[in-house]
């Protein structure tokens, strides 16, 4: 590929690709009025829309779904080191069709393809990942781009691996277990260097309506599933030398072709661990009329989920930083009535900012109140 389409490739990538949309969700910067945070509020044509009637897969959905136009593999983890600090970590790798590609009209429920659709350069498929480590004085990050198709960059299902570069999260599970029943995570960057493993101990947990989660009043949705019930051990290798960790680890899986609607400019997502091993996803979408659009799934210490009728959580901002010269609600007041959840959070860094291309704020906290524990934080379009 010559320069000229190589850089557009990049600069699809930028506008296309998200994290998050929830969750978990990465982040872009906020487009033009009307176009939803980052274009994810466009209207397509030839790509599939999230169906309430499709029955979630497994194994086959945590492969790529081509026929979509955005995807992510997200995980966090909250960690303790044998030096007695609290660490933070994030490996995601996102998806971004550029056009739709082969079997777009309709979701055939494809999985097995390396990058999830076409070969060399002919894919339609772009691929960003983001890799950070946070401790309580730094916020170290890295990203990798690829375009599909030339095996730098993909999603195998069997066996499972997501890959760019050669930062992976692979399975390690036995050959009849669910492949993300156990994987290795790793990644690297100027200043640092992680090797996980992580084995869940609990269900995968389907958000919204059996996996169809909702994003706003007019009925923008994505297929939303997690695994948060990782134990987490491994290395992380940082300026100062390597230290053991262990903790938890929270995997996201989500895509869609428009999850947001076209006046949502942001969103604030977390992910929550109880001490009583109970959980919380929850979420809420930001509109351009400062109102938002909530939504959460309470997860038991058993794995059975509970979601939260829409609007039911609360989010209030109780502390701000300055980072990268911006103003940006960095701790939280979170309340849910029926529950008696009412908590504040702390992070672990309020710095802990993601200066990729695509910059966003992103990081470990605890939280205190009516619960408590340690949780994830994530935060587009400030």
């Amino acid at each position: 590929m010559n320069d000229r389409w190589w850089t557009i490739g990049l600069v699809g990538l930028t506008l296309l690709v998200a994290g998050g949309a929830t969750a978990q969700n990465g982040g872009l910067a906020q487009d033009g009025a009307g176009r939803g945070f980052a274009g994810l509020g466009d209207a397509v044509t030839g790509f599939a829309t999230p169906d309430p009637d499709r029955a979630l897969r497994f194994p086959q959905d945590h492969g790529a779904h081509p026929a979509y136009r955005i995807e992510w593999w997200y995980l966090t983890a909250t960690l303790s080191g044998d030096d007695g600090q609290d660490y933070g970590v994030q490996w995601t790798l996102f998806r971004s069709a550029l056009a739709p590609g082969d079997g777009a009209e309709r979701d055939t429920g494809r999985s097995d393809a390396t990058d999830g659709d076409g070969t060399g350069w002919s894919s339609p498929q772009l691929w960003m990942g983001h890799a950070g480590v946070t401790t309580a004085s730094a916020h170290y990050s890295a990203e990798r781009l690829a375009r599909g198709g030339i095996g730098q960059a993909g999603v195998r299902l069997s066996p499972f691996a997501a890959t760019i570069d050669d930062w992976e999260m692979r399975s390690t599970a036995a050959p009849q277990a669910d492949p993300l029943d156990a994987l290795r995570l790793a990644a690297s960057g100027p200043d640092f260097r992680y090797d996980l493993s992580l084995v869940a101990s609990g269900p995968l947990v389907l958000h919204g309506q059996r996996g169809y989660s909702i994003k706003s009043e007019r009925g923008q949705a994505s297929y939303y599933y997690s695994q948060p019930f990782y134990r987490v051990t491994g290395t992380l290798t940082l300026p100062d030398g390597p230290v053991q960790v262990s903790g938890q680890g929270w995997l996201d899986r989500e895509w869609s072709s428009q999850p947001l609607d076209p006046d949502q400019t942001g969103w604030d997502w977390v992910s929550l661990s109880f001490e009583d091993g109970a959980r919380l996803m929850g979420f809420q979408l930001r509109d351009r009329t400062g109102g938002s659009f909530t939504s959460g799934t309470w997860i038991s210490p058993d794995g059975m989920p509970a979601p939260l009728p829409h609007n039911a959580l609360r989010f209030t901002p109780v502390a701000r930083a300055t980072v990268a010269g911006r103003e940006i609600p960095v701790g939280w007041r979170i309340e849910e009535a029926t529950r008696g959840l009412d908590i504040t959070t702390t992070p672990l860094n309020p710095q802990a900012w993601m200066g990729t291309r695509v910059p966003y704020w992103e990081g470990p906290l605890r939280f205190t109140g009516s619960h408590t524990g340690r949780g994830y934080l994530e935060m587009t379009g400030y």
